[in-house]
């Protein structure tokens, strides 16, 4: 008996069992993509961005949320809340607004900011792959993360009067409220990045992605963040500084992969890539669909094109 027909009868259960074949398929194509790389540089980027930008969020909050305490909690529950860590750190006391303060930390969170934009763009470009000659010029890339940026504040500002009439609500339904809202926030902030972030695609191809990111994220933040908590609280005093740092690392990595799983999915469906082959030459349709575009990512002039051939 040949030693792959295992695998052989495997693959022909995929084709008949839907349901099995986009996992394994999404799968396949995350390591075609690479993707545990880019995930990796995408948290990099966000890592070094996350502070400028909580410093001049707490700057702007100084100004504006001045003698109003209730609004201040609310921000604190809401959007704050959802970091790991350093949510729980980040107290009224610290909400104080200086000048000096908010134009150092505009600066530098501008660049921190266009740098994880311009490094999720290259992932989303690669994952669906956009060939180099067909994406976004310099100033083009530029101007997409700035309207990024600029959702993310218009949503960030929409979440705390949100968390504002919660809170309101009093009872168990603020648990309820709490989780509610925060799957909106999610969604709304994944919606944004997936539209700005992708070039050449249609909205309607992003829709399920988006679901699967805000709803594993969510997931993320109350499992993670329960975890990341506990081992930060339990690290000596001595390591605590260490432990804050490869606990915030090891969240933004875990989400960044988790956003790439997902932009991995709106592929697979929107192309029709599955079933993949499991093991052994790639001799499913959709193998040599993937592969193909993968060749075909590296045109960079208009008047070069790959071509791709297979022989048997």
């Amino acid at each position: 008996m040949d030693a792959l027909s295992p695998l052989r009868r495997f693959d022909r259960f995929q084709q008949a069992h839907k349901s099995l074949a986009i996992p394994i398929a999404v799968l396949r194509k995350f390591g075609d993509d690479q993707a545990g790389s880019l995930a990796a540089l995408v948290g990099h980027y966000a890592f070094m961005s996350l502070f400028p930008l909580l410093l001049v969020l707490t700057t702007l909050l100084g100004f504006v949320l001045q003698g109003n305490p209730g609004a201040q909690r609310s921000v604190e529950h809401s959007v704050l809340g959802q970091f790991p860590v350093i949510g729980e750190q980040i107290k009224l006391h610290a909400l104080a607004g200086h000048a000096t303060a908010l134009v150092v930390g505009l600066a530098t969170s501008l660049l921190g900011g266009l740098g994880v934009t311009g490094a999720a763009q290259n992932a989303f470009d690669r994952v669906w792959a956009v060939p180099f000659k067909q994406r976004p010029s310099f100033l083009g890339r530029r101007l997409r993360g700035l309207a990024l940026l600029g959702c993310l504040g218009v949503v960030f500002i929409v979440a705390s009067a949100g968390s504002g009439l919660v809170t309101g609500l009093g009872g168990p339904l603020v648990k309820v409220g709490t989780i509610a809202l925060s799957l909106l926030v999610n969604f709304a902030l994944f919606l944004a990045a997936f539209r700005f972030m992708t070039a050449a695609v249609p909205t309607r191809s992003l829709w399920i992605g988006v679901g699967v990111a805000a709803v594993f994220w969510e997931i993320l933040q109350l499992v993670g963040g329960l975890y990341i908590n506990h081992v930060y609280r339990h690290a000596s005093e001595t390591y605590a500084q260490f432990a804050l740092v490869i606990a915030l690392l090891l969240w933004l990595h875990l989400g960044a992969q988790v956003t790439l799983y997902a932009a991995e999915i709106n592929v697979v469906l929107e192309r029709r890539l599955w079933p993949r082959s499991l093991l052994g030459a790639p001799d499913a349709p959709a193998d040599k669909d993937t592969l193909r575009a993968l060749a075909k990512v590296e045109e960079r002039y208009e008047r070069e094109h790959v071509n791709v051939q297979f022989r048997s």
